[in-house]
């Protein structure tokens, strides 16, 4: 992964990112519920979030949670402006490459929503959470699986290197009791694949980069996409694979 990339293409639509990323907010939205379901609130008052972004869960969780201590992580300094209004003795922002930084440990829980898909190895860093985490301590994250973007991925051979449900369940599961695991497909309806694009970008989504877009390039993909992605009712269709899981550490 070039996090370099990753961080400029974020970093840009911070602005933006709230209101165009639905679906990602709506993840965010159920990931605080199930959290909040499945782990008791006096098992979770020392928190650590990875890839907070603008806040979705954030803001969620803490909309009735006051935990003990609650570290906000992201690759992206420039977000702090959009959680300044959670800044406080309990809630601190520490920017970074999570991947490689150290972590407080004794952790009650990990919580990430979105973001290990970027990640150059999720595997290596669910062994750094394990050490990070008390006994019996929760790691409880959302994904994108391998259907996330189908259709730009089919027409530019250019995708991440998504996890499905099951490999990510069979590396936890040496480490970690499952809790809980789902996984959805979502369908967005844009008018044309230029608007698909539009939003792509407007999401942070073309971090990725490995693509060059020539005009000719774009006039061909616009056509192969609304050939082979449009709806019957109008439109046209991108798909979102996201996966959610709640371990908790073995003693």
């Amino acid at each position: 992964m070039d996090k370099s990339l990753i961080r400029r293409r974020f970093s840009k639509v911070v602005p933006t990112y709230i209101q165009k990323a639905n679906v990602q907010l709506e993840v965010a939205h159920r990931m605080s519920q199930l959290v909040k379901t499945y782990i008791p609130s006096c098992e979770r008052q020392r928190v650590v979030e990875i890839g907070c972004g603008t806040g979705a869960f954030t803001r969620a969780y803490l909309s009735d949670e006051s935990p003990k201590t609650l570290l906000l992580n992201d690759l992206c300094p420039e977000v702090k402006l959009s959680l300044d209004d959670l800044m406080s003795g309990q809630v601190i922002f520490c920017p970074g490459d999570a991947e490689r930084m150290d972590f407080p440990v004794n952790q009650d829980l990990f919580v990430s929503c979105s973001a290990i898909q970027w990640f150059d190895s999720p595997e290596d860093f669910f062994v750094k959470c394990f050490h990070c985490l008390r006994d019996g301590g929760c790691w409880a994250f959302t994904t994108f699986g391998p259907r996330n973007l189908e259709e730009v991925a089919q027409l530019t051979s250019v995708s991440l290197p998504y996890r499905s449900q099951h490999q990510l369940i069979g590396e936890l599961s040496s480490r970690y009791q499952i809790l809980y695991s789902d996984e959805e497909i979502r369908r967005l309806v844009f008018e044309s694949p230029m608007e698909v694009l539009k939003h792509l970008k407007e999401t942070g989504v073309t971090g990725i980069g490995g693509y060059v877009w020539t005009r000719s390039r774009l006039a061909e993909f616009c056509s192969d996409y609304e050939r082979r992605f449009s709806l019957p009712e109008g439109g046209v269709s991108l798909t979102y694979h996201p996966i959610y899981v709640i371990a908790k550490k073995n003693a």
